[in-house]
């Protein structure tokens, strides 16, 4: 056997040692626990200041806003019914009408949200208004004119077609029908001209109507206005049923 020969022999358990040592090492750290970062205590003592800063300053917002939330309640849609004196104000506007005024008493049941006088500045016909929450939750306005005209009761009537008539308080009111839900009646009677007008059911008009005529003929009559034409609109008597 030759000098190199006896080297190379010699030489290759070194190597397989060593291999036999890097198996091992590999082996150790395999099986050792991952490694995990350590935040510093000054750092983390930093990160819970802030988030406790955020936290307090939260509360404080919540605080401060909180009694403002309970002064200015949400407004309550059921049941709310504004203080509107509607027999007051149109003794108010009698004067500057001509005419009294009509102040239908519904009692508890029509609710009025509105009692106003308006000048007629834009269309030359002063009027009497009223709006009305019906028992249904629906809504009838009132308008009462002494200078009521054939195109001014169109407009008023959402340019609605007459339909026919309806029976209120022994009167015939012409009534107007849209195909959206709304309609109106008309009746010229003691020297003015009342519309109603909105979307309830015609239950509630007939009733309604029929509060107003009363009111009407508790009143003294209104002289008609010159500028208002006779027959512009229904006033008949209702017509008996057979």
């Amino acid at each position: 056997m030759s000098e190199t020969q006896d080297k190379a022999i010699a030489a290759a358990p070194s190597a397989e040692t060593g291999a036999g040592s890097a198996d091992t090492a590999g082996t150790v750290d395999a099986g050792q626990p991952a490694v995990k970062p350590v935040i510093a205590a000054k750092a983390a003592k930093r990160a819970n200041a802030s988030v406790i800063g955020m936290l307090i300053a939260l509360l404080l917002c919540v605080v401060a806003f909180l009694p403002i939330v309970l002064m200015n309640p949400a407004p309550k849609s059921n049941g709310y019914r504004p203080n509107i004196d509607v027999a007051a104000s149109a003794a108010n506007a009698k004067d500057v009408a001509g005419f009294t005024p009509v102040a239908p008493n519904t009692g508890e049941t029509f609710s009025p949200n509105y009692a106003r006088w308006t000048s007629g500045t834009g269309d030359g016909v002063p009027t009497w208004e009223v709006g009305y929450v019906t028992p249904k939750q629906a809504f009838i306005g009132l308008i009462q004119t002494r200078k009521a005209n054939p195109t001014w009761i169109f407009q008023q009537t959402g340019n609605a077609p007459v339909t026919g008539t309806r029976s209120a308080g022994g009167h015939d009111w012409e009534l107007h029908d849209t195909a959206k839900g709304n309609r109106s009646m008309v009746l010229n009677y003691r020297g003015t001209t009342i519309i109603l007008n909105g979307s309830a059911g015609l239950d509630e008009f007939s009733t309604l109507a029929a509060d107003v005529v009363k009111a009407m003929d508790a009143a003294p009559a209104a002289s008609p206005d010159a500028n208002t034409l006779p027959g512009d609109t229904g006033s008949q008597p209702a017509s008996p049923k057979p």
